[in-house]
């Protein structure tokens, strides 16, 4: 009897150690695999210049596998948080979505690696583009750009404000045109209520949209236009909220209230449009991690940032 109890010990403890030594391998192929690659998370209106240039630029000089994701910064801050997503690298536009991430304890700090301005952009073949041009070239005897929007028959695209900066700013940027131009309701009559529907698009596919012609013009950073060969109408710094200095005195001067995705209403208010990099503190390969962010800030990653239409980084580290 004990003979038969001691052959089944050591059974079982020759089954246990076959499964720990299996999970030991599982676990080392995992990290080995973590070493391999580089997760980076980012602002959808980011997707040309961080999946076709920076991204594998890096890799390539690093020898790893670049995975790149997107979406509407506060939507992938909150994805995560919640840690339903699992990254290297967050960079967010705007420093409210880092927010996020630093009260879910996932970072402590970020640091700006490139900026851009509000834009509208527009389908050169629409209907709509001969008046476009002509306010973009500056010809004599062109509508407002802001009236033109009001165009029965065009439609005009956005992303949503309840999950994306960019569907935020582009409503205090009409807020803020209604006030420089002297056009009371004019944030109404281009974009209707804060989430209409009918324009209210996602922030990877906006200028995909746009360019499809499934929309006639469309908010836009100009950044990401610039990116996507898209020609626009620039608009000035009183309204296109790239002016830190216009910040305290102008730009704060406006603010719209909204519901969050537990239904609570809060107030928003406008942020510097520059563009924030962090490293997340669950990062499956932080060294490779800490070297991406110092790249996009290196004179290589910035001439990147250039040449698809970003500007230099404003501000300090967040």
């Amino acid at each position: 009897m004990r003979e038969f109890s001691n052959k089944n010990l050591n059974k079982k403890l020759k089954n246990l150690g076959s499964g720990l030594m299996l999970a030991s391998m599982a676990f080392a192929s995992a990290s080995a695999m973590a070493q391999d690659n580089i997760n980076v998370t980012y602002a959808g209106s980011m997707g040309v210049v961080m999946d076709k240039y920076l991204g594998p630029t890096f890799a390539k000089q690093e020898k790893l596998n670049y995975q790149g994701q997107g979406q509407g910064a506060y939507g992938m801050a909150n994805l995560l948080a919640s840690k339903k997503v699992v990254a290297d690298v967050f960079v967010s536009i705007t420093p409210g979505p880092i927010d996020v991430l630093k009260k879910a304890g996932l970072v402590d700090t970020s640091v700006p690696v490139a900026s851009t301005s509000m834009v509208i952009a527009y389908n050169p073949k629409g209907k709509f583009a001969q008046l476009f041009a002509a306010i973009k070239d500056h010809k004599p005897g062109a509508e407002p750009w802001w009236k033109v929007l009001q165009t029965p028959g065009l439609h005009f695209g956005r992303t949503d404000p309840a999950t994306d900066p960019q569907g935020q700013n582009i409503i205090f940027t009409m807020m803020l045109a209604e006030k420089y131009y002297h056009q009371p309701g004019l944030t109404k009559k281009v974009l209707g209520e804060t989430t209409n529907p009918s324009q209210v698009l996602a922030e990877g596919g906006l200028l995909t949209r746009l360019e499809a012609g499934q929309v006639d013009a469309a908010s836009g950073y100009e950044s990401a236009t610039r990116s996507a060969k898209l020609p626009y109408i620039v608009l000035p710094d009183e309204i296109n909220l790239s002016n830190p200095e216009m910040s305290a005195k102008w730009y704060d001067s406006v603010s719209f209230n909204i519901k969050d995705s537990s239904g609570k209403e809060k107030t928003l208010h406008t942020q510097p449009l520059v563009f924030y990099a962090a490293v997340l503190k669950n990062a499956p390969n932080p060294a490779a991690a800490k070297r991406f962010v110092a790249f996009m800030q290196s004179a290589e990653g910035q001439k990147i940032f250039s040449e698809n239409g970003y500007d230099k980084p404003k501000g300090h580290d967040y």
